[in-house]
């Protein structure tokens, strides 16, 4: 069960992990050591799991995305191993979701141009059969939410 103070933590946390432990320990009214051993605590736990350095992605030139959805072949156990490996090989593929009805999986790709997006189209039709692959384009995001809504789906104890 995570406390009241443990949800602030995260929160603080997980919009800036590099936030100095006095500053936590102001915010939610606890000393830097009591800070240091909750945040130990939570990782003992698996709430944090790592801490990641959130890039710039502008700057990296990265800065087309594009969704896509696939549908099977088939619905075998090893035609699904086979799909998550081909998914794992490919990088730019950063996000994939088994999902409900009638598609099967949901795929975020990351890429420098439009015009890559053949390369990763290529690589992933090589390695996997597909019943159907359908591609959309960001043209704007609109939000990209980098921490959890920790008020809600959590139970919490004071």
């Amino acid at each position: 069960m995570l406390t009241s103070r443990d949800r602030a933590i995260l929160d603080i946390l997980q919009r800036n992990s590099d936030t100095p432990l006095a500053l936590v320990g102001e915010r939610v009214h606890l000393s830097p050591s009591a800070c240091s051993r909750r945040i130990a605590s939570l990782r003992d736990a698996g709430v944090i799991q790592r801490n990641v350095a959130v890039l710039d992605r502008e700057a990296l030139g990265l800065t087309t995305t594009i969704f896509v959805t696939v549908s099977a072949t088939v619905h075998s156990a090893q035609w699904t191993e086979r799909f998550k490996a081909a998914v794992c090989e490919i990088p730019e593929i950063v996000e994939v979701y088994r999902l409900t009805g009638s598609i099967d999986y949901l795929l975020k790709i990351i890429l420098p141009s439009v015009e890559a997006y053949d390369t990763v189209y290529k690589a992933l039709v090589s390695r996997i059969d597909m019943n159907l692959v359908c591609a959309s384009i960001v043209m704007e995001t609109v939000k990209d939410a980098e921490s959890l809504p920790l008020a809600t789906g959590m139970r919490l104890a004071d």
